[in-house]
């Protein structure tokens, strides 16, 4: 991860978000890496994964290193969960104990990514909703979604929000507007912006103080702070870093528990795109 964060900064939250993305859908079983073969779609072309999940190849590396060390001990599962934490802690976040002993899956959905991943688009009750949906509360979800104090999104993911929102600061919505044309040009789909303004690359409180000066770029960032139920957690969270710290920690084991494979109803795979 060291290596691939000196290559590209910006790999650390794609490796978060594969995580994100793979535990939210049937458990974290590693099943968001596998490829489409005749038998199921896998979960890469789904609607929230397609032309933005990345990383699979960074993953690969870490594999067959790992896997030449030690053939057949460590699962993907595994993998991408301490990839995860590693990326957060190069970056300046905080760090935790994984839990480790999750089995890989043996198959993958494109129907339960597309229905289980809540989109930029949601508001705070679909939020809550799909968190609690996975054993997480309001307050998780607040934590984890400062997970956005790093990375990029693409312009389609945020063009409605700052052209057709209203809970937005203006200036923020004329810079985002400079780089991301309206959908009647027909352009500029997959332009990128930082999520967080004031440090992508550096895991840090920023993302809550954008939401506090309005400066969300998702209209579901915005969603935690717009005169709803998060409104306090996000104000502390944008004053006092060890708060949030300390809540994302235990939020991502939490998470990281979600549903997990163990024993005969998974495998350790050679190779995390295919089973074995």
């Amino acid at each position: 991860m060291r290596q691939a964060l000196v290559k590209e900064p910006r790999m650390g939250a794609s490796i978060l978000r594969l995580f994100f993305h793979d535990c939210f859908v049937n458990g974290c079983d590693a099943s968001v890496l596998l490829d489409d073969t005749p038998t199921f779609t896998g979960e890469k072309n789904a609607l929230p994964n397609q032309n933005s999940a990345r990383g699979f190849d960074v993953i690969d590396t870490i594999k067959s290193n790992v896997e030449a060390a030690c053939s057949g001990t460590v699962s993907c599962a595994d993998i991408l969960a301490l990839a995860a934490r590693t990326s957060v802690f190069l970056l300046g976040g905080p760090s935790w104990i994984v839990p480790l002993g999750r089995m890989d899956a043996k198959i993958a959905s494109q129907n339960a990514a597309n229905t289980n991943l809540p989109p930029p688009f949601a508001n705070l009750s679909t939020l809550i909703s799909s968190f609690a949906a996975q054993g997480l509360n309001a307050r998780d979800m607040t934590a984890l979604s400062g997970a956005h104090t790093i990375g990029q999104a693409r312009c389609t993911t945020f063009r409605d929000h700052i052209y057709n929102d209203t809970n937005i600061d203006p200036s923020f919505a004329t810079l985002r507007k400079s780089t991301c044309p309206g959908p009647a040009s027909g352009t500029g789909d997959d332009n990128l912006a930082p999520i967080d303004i004031l440090s992508p690359n550096r895991f840090d409180n920023a993302y809550f103080q954008d939401l506090v000066n309005r400066r969300g770029l998702f209209h579901s960032d915005q969603e935690l702070f717009n005169g709803g139920s998060q409104d306090r957690l996000v104000r502390l969270y944008s004053l006092n870093f060890a708060a949030f710290a300390i809540d994302f920690a235990n939020a991502m084991v939490k998470m990281g528990n979600i549903s997990p494979l163990t024993g005969s109803s998974g495998e350790i795979r050679k190779n995390c795109r295919i089973i074995n």
